[in-house]
């Protein structure tokens, strides 16, 4: 237990270190805006690179773990709509409840798997990264076309969406340079070593920035029902899944941790875009940052 907690105690601390940042407008208002930006186009994609690049990667072993993030994705998605079924959420609200229930943090995935398992453990979960992301995009566009027609999908959009997301193009590239041996000049690898030591402790900070405690106090069965299928249905369902596939170890560990982490600060994006609940959703995002906190301690000594 003590082990989990100096684990685990750094990151929250970096997270409501980024709040505390954010409350005394430190260094300023508009730094943590192109903070974010700076992490999610240069710095993070540095890391995948980096580490996917440097990997021993055996696809094969990697196949039944993208196989169980995606059915479980499908699995949550699906259960919502069972109960929006006989609940009858007002259909803007349930749009978040399903970013909610289905998205992640990729920043606090990273690094909670990074502080647990190491390299390994953060190369199996960027492979997990590479495929679910594009497809939890298309699962939540769709969710919007269908409840409040402002969503639209189409294989051009879901194409853009692929090229326009630095993550996912971090991915491809540092497994096409491992995959094909591709030799590159040592200093560019180093350059990308320093970056990518920037890339989580920035990340974990701008997570903190964008918690949103104003909006909580107005908590609905709408955020309940979102956090409860988030951070308890959704780990239990991709161990269930994981089980059935044959999943163990450290596999098996990223899996749940993946499917455990809070929502993704992208889905108030989203929703101001296309005509969410962006209040529900920004009390979800927040509810959940602080929730994981929680709930992460009782998942890992399981693990």
């Amino acid at each position: 237990m003590e082990h989990i907690i100096n684990t685990l105690i750094p990151i929250f601390s970096l997270i409501l270190i980024g709040y505390f940042f954010k409350h005394i407008k430190f260094p300023s208002t508009d730094f943590w805006p192109l903070a974010d930006k700076f992490t999610y186009y240069v710095l993070m994609p540095s890391l995948l690179v980096y580490k996917l690049a440097n990997a021993n990667v055996n696809l094969d072993n990697t196949i039944n773990l993208v196989a169980t993030a995606l059915l479980s994705v499908v699995a949550v998605l699906l259960t919502l709509i069972i109960i929006n079924f006989f609940v009858k959420f007002e259909n803007k609200a349930f749009t978040s409840i399903v970013q909610g229930g289905i998205r992640f943090n990729s920043y606090v995935l990273l690094a909670f798997v990074d502080s647990v398992y190491g390299d390994k453990g953060l190369v199996m979960a960027a492979i997990v990264m590479a495929f679910v992301i594009p497809f939890i995009n298309v699962m939540c566009i769709s969710t919007f076309a269908i409840y409040t027609q402002r969503g639209e999908f189409s294989f051009k959009s879901f194409f853009k969406t692929i090229i326009k997301n630095p993550l996912i193009v971090a991915c491809i590239v540092g497994g096409a340079i491992n995959y094909s041996d591709m030799a590159v000049p040592i200093v560019i690898f180093k350059t990308l070593g320093i970056l990518s030591n920037a890339a989580l402790p920035i990340g974990l900070l701008s997570v903190g920035v964008g918690l949103e405690f104003k909006y909580l106090h107005s908590a609905k069965s709408e955020l309940i029902v979102s956090t409860f299928a988030k951070l308890i249905y959704f780990p239990v369902i991709i161990y269930g899944i994981g089980t059935f596939f044959g999943l163990s170890g450290m596999m098996m560990s990223v899996a749940v941790i993946y499917g455990a982490m809070p929502t993704a600060v992208s889905g108030y994006i989203l929703a101001r875009e296309l005509g969410g609940d962006v209040t529900l959703m920004a009390s979800i995002i927040t509810l959940q940052t602080l929730m994981c906190m929680v709930s992460i301690f009782f998942i890992i000594p399981i693990l």
